[in-house]
């Protein structure tokens, strides 16, 4: 009896183990074939751990086609007909890479709706848009995880990437030598060209000789502004927060789309 107890716990660990394989999520879905198969297992690994550690799926879906659809409606589709989405909200936020007119989308739905902001999503677009550009399409796959990973730990902290709230680029020691080194050179001959000037005329002992006699005469004085400039510049308009639209599913989504 003990042997088959035993033998019946084993079956049961193996099938319930086959069960959460089976049940885990595909966050990396290459249909178009741009990524090899060990590229795609560490992208799958990567998305997985930011996944569940903020509760909300990061998603890469590739494809040759969007059946008809705008590649916006195809990634909210996509996204709400999978089952992807955390929680009763369905957290989740999707980038779609089709490859039959190079066009890309990313959908946002539940919380990440405010994670990802209108701006947050063009600062998103500008870190892998480059590499996906030029085909280097593992390098802008792992760029879009480790932004989003950024940005959520941002949301996670109380302050939502926004405008007025963006990541700080950092700044190469390159430019800042180069930075310097100009100062340098336009203070200089900035200094020269004044102390030029101001050596052009000689001194006089006496103030009398800068005068000529019987030549000034003040009746009376006033102020005449002979010049006024003035500048005007429109103030930039600002929007915060993110646009959502309604999906074929009737859930909320926010996003953006473009092309490659």
């Amino acid at each position: 009896m003990k042997r088959i107890y035993k033998l019946l716990m084993i079956i049961g660990c193996i099938f319930a183990f086959g069960l959460n394989v089976n049940a885990q999520k595909q966050l990396i879905v290459d249909d178009a074939d741009l990524l090899n198969e060990q590229e795609e297992q560490q992208l799958q690994n990567t998305l997985t751990q930011i996944a569940d550690e903020y509760k909300m799926d990061v998603v890469i879906v590739t494809n040759n086609s969007l059946d008809g659809k705008s590649s916006q409606a195809y990634a909210d589709d996509y996204f709400d007909y999978n089952g992807y989405g955390q929680g009763s909200n369905h957290d989740g936020i999707l980038l779609l890479v089709s490859m039959e007119y190079r066009e890309w989308a990313i959908s946002t739905c539940g919380k990440a709706i405010n994670v990802f902001t209108d701006a947050g999503l063009d600062y998103l677009e500008d870190q892998f848009i480059g590499d996906l550009s030029q085909g280097n399409y593992y390098e802008a796959f792992d760029t879009f995880a480790s932004t989003c990973d950024n940005f959520m730990q941002q949301a996670q902290d109380g302050r939502p990437y926004d405008n007025g709230n963006m990541p700080k680029g950092k700044l190469s020691s390159m430019w800042l030598f180069l930075a310097i080194g100009l100062g340098l050179v336009v203070g200089g001959t900035s200094t020269y060209m004044m102390y030029s000037d101001l050596n052009s005329a000689k001194p006089q002992k006496d103030a009398i000789d800068y005068t000529i006699p019987g030549s000034m005469k003040i009746t009376k004085s006033r102020d005449i502004f002979l010049y006024r400039h003035v500048t005007r510049r429109a103030k930039p308009k600002q929007t915060h927060g993110s646009s959502t639209h309604i999906s074929s599913s009737g859930r909320s989504h926010g996003g953006s789309s473009g092309r490659f």
